[in-house]
């Protein structure tokens, strides 16, 4: 018999306790503090670098059995990605909290430093971006994550001022040549990360985890491959597996080509200090049956996916495995500058 696909992540899981190397991790001062009044010791991550897995789609959907996966968050963040917005708020009207953390941290970074009294904390922000209309003041400048996925795909901001979809170039070139090479999309933008950032670009959010997708005919079917920089191997990368699996369909979908399979490479694949006990049970439990996912056939544009055309079958997954996230991001001041002179 044909060994299970999910095998490929539970074997990347016990590879990394087995074999990586323990490594700190940057947080900010705002968050340390958080951690002392916990009582509690940052985690660390235990890291290898260079690996890869692969699912065939006509196997199954990919969303992970051994733990039951929060689909509906995966499905609805997509969606959201497509949207190319860059505000939490369609997240967080729709029970979706995947992101809070960084917002929260960029308002309270504010307030800690200019408005102390007006410093809210995530739950009472949350929930006033909730209650308030998406066009109010306090949600487009502080539900705004600035720097995300989305707008990078769909508004990539153009050195003459253009916001470049690259996702519609890509599915119209796939509709009209197909076996081109150059059909990727990147989010890695210099402009938005870290010291390099131009001050009005510059956030809490860490940089691009999944960096760079690219999809490629082979054989007559589309197939498409991530290379992801940055992995959180047990809450991240099924988030990601489900993800960019459903990305494929649809766009397999609306170009009308046969799927193939979804590749996907890590650069630093880890395991935080703090999910080590959660990942051994994860571990231990054997794969049942993947799922099957079916997208309305009536869609034939990446734009007008709705959640409810999104329909998974069959799902009978182990029970849930919690595990708290920790709120990296954010970087230190050097007053180093990276910006090249004309010659």
């Amino acid at each position: 018999m044909k060994k299970h696909p999910e095998y490929q992540y539970l074997e990347l899981l016990k590879d990394i306790m087995e074999n990586g190397s323990d490594k700190q991790l940057f947080f900010t001062p705002e968050v340390l503090e958080q951690y002392k009044k916990k009582g509690e010791e940052p985690p660390y991550i235990r890291s290898v670098f260079g690996r890869m897995i692969r699912f065939d789609l006509s196997e199954g959907f990919p969303l992970l059995t051994t733990k039951k996966t929060f689909h509906r968050g995966i499905f609805t963040e997509l969606l959201w990605f497509l949207s190319g917005d860059s505000n939490i708020k369609y997240l967080v009207d729709n029970d979706v909290h995947i992101w809070d953390e960084w917002a929260w941290k960029r308002y309270h970074k504010h307030c800690l430093a200019n408005d102390p009294p007006a410093d809210l904390n995530q739950k009472d922000f949350i929930a006033k971006i909730k209650s308030e209309p998406k066009d109010s003041d306090f949600v487009k400048k502080w539900g705004d994550l600035i720097t995300i996925y989305g707008r990078m795909w769909r508004r990539w901001p153009g050195s003459d001022g253009r916001e470049i979809d690259q996702l519609a170039w890509v599915i119209d070139g796939l509709k009209s040549d197909p076996y081109r090479k150059s059909y990727v999309v990147s989010a890695w933008n210099p402009d938005f990360i870290y010291q390099m950032a131009s001050p009005k670009n510059r956030n809490e959010v860490p940089p691009f985890c999944h960096t760079t997708y690219q999809l490629s005919v082979v054989d007559g079917k589309l197939n498409l491959g991530m290379f992801q920089r940055s992995a959180d191997s047990f809450l991240g990368v099924p988030f990601n597996i489900a993800s960019y699996a459903l990305l494929l369909l649809m766009v397999a979908q609306v170009t009308g080509l046969p799927v193939g399979e979804f590749v996907h490479f890590f650069g630093d694949v880890h395991i935080y200090s703090n999910h080590f006990d959660q990942v051994k049970e994860q571990i231990s439990r054997k794969p049942r049956p993947l799922p099957t996912l079916k997208l309305n056939p009536k869609i034939k544009n990446i734009d007008d996916f709705k959640l409810e055309d999104i329909t998974l079958e069959n799902y009978d997954p182990h029970p849930p495995l919690k595990a708290e996230i920790a709120n990296i991001g954010g970087f230190k001041e050097t007053g180093k500058k990276y910006d090249r002179k004309k010659s």
